[in-house]
């Protein structure tokens, strides 16, 4: 199990797996008492739409793989991945219903509108992600809908089997159906990107780049659906994530001996392409160093200040 993976498990079913229950359930929200302290009233939530929790008692929240990690007192991700297959041995079906699975979404949904991209909270989120608003335009669209009578809006990019990618200030998300979003431009190279914004961020550095084909996962869980793309290509140039995700993405593509060449090392003080444009390092990394760009790759290029 990768980190992808186990992002995509509910974090009640980990709970349970545990032996943790909730008190009450609130809408979208599951209420625990806290598995860190004792106490009479719960304080501790999931919020299942998002699959994220919250311990009001500390003020501390995250994804499972925060959780696994405080309630095993380790600091290693290995570790508390091993922890939450442990609690979760068939985790394939127990997918997040974030992850907006066809199946489901299909009966949740709707009331779907998109539209062209204008919400103020929108261009806030983007403006603070350092993304032109001419540039996000280009690629993106607004989208609004309902999920179980409740209603939402977020930024959506297109993906090449007619569903969006969803994010706002609050979540990401997918309305499906899940797929990759390729940008074919006659190019030998082709870049990859994990998400969109990351995408987005290069061509913010240095808009020539979007003369280059491209490709961008949506997720890494798509990553065999991207290879016949990427095969047509002499060079993949790939700006994945500086995680453990990224990391074993990359490794697959080596081992299939595709022309990989592995960009993140040039943002290696940031966990991506948006976080390097927006100047926002990695806590490991204390001091400024160059990121140095050899001649026959694309250089990350300069922050821009806004």
């Amino acid at each position: 199990m990768n980190s992808e993976q186990a992002k995509q498990i509910r974090i009640e079913d980990y709970l349970s797996g545990i032996g943790i229950e909730p008190s009450k359930e609130r809408g979208y929200n599951l209420w625990y008492k806290s598995p860190f302290r004792n106490e009479s009233e719960p304080s501790f939530k999931v919020n299942r739409n998002i699959n994220q929790w919250r311990d009001f008692g500390s003020g501390e929240k995250g994804n499972i793989i925060d959780l696994a990690m405080k309630l095993h007192q380790t600091n290693s991700v290995s570790d508390a991945l091993r922890a939450i297959e442990q609690a979760v041995p068939n985790p394939q079906t127990h997918q997040s219903s974030f992850s907006f699975r066809q199946q489901e979404i299909s009966d949740e949904i709707a009331d779907v509108k998109i539209k062209p991209l204008n919400h103020p909270a929108l261009i806030e989120m983007l403006k603070n992600r350092k993304i032109p608003m001419e540039l996000a335009r280009k690629y993106c669209k607004e989208v609004h809908y309902t999920l179980k009578g409740k209603a939402y809006f977020a930024v959506a990019f297109p993906s090449d089997k007619g569903g969006f990618e969803t994010l706002n200030p609050y979540f990401k998300g997918c309305l499906p159906p899940k797929e990759i979003s390729t940008f074919d431009r006659q190019t030998q190279t082709v870049h990859l990107f994990e998400g969109f914004m990351d995408y987005l961020s290069l061509l913010t550095l240095q808009a020539g780049q979007a003369d280059v084909s491209a490709v961008v996962l949506n997720s890494t869980a798509n990553l065999e659906k991207a290879v016949p793309f990427l095969s047509k290509h002499e060079k993949i140039n790939a700006f994945l994530d500086n995680d453990e995700a990224g990391k074993q993405a990359l490794e697959k593509l080596q081992k299939l001996n595709l022309p990989v060449v592995d960009i993140s090392k040039r943002y290696a003080e940031f966990k991506d392409v948006n976080d390097y444009l927006c100047g926002k390092k990695l806590p490991k990394f204390q001091k400024k160093q160059t990121i140095e760009v050899e001649k026959t790759m694309p250089k990350i290029g300069t922050r821009i200040k806004r």
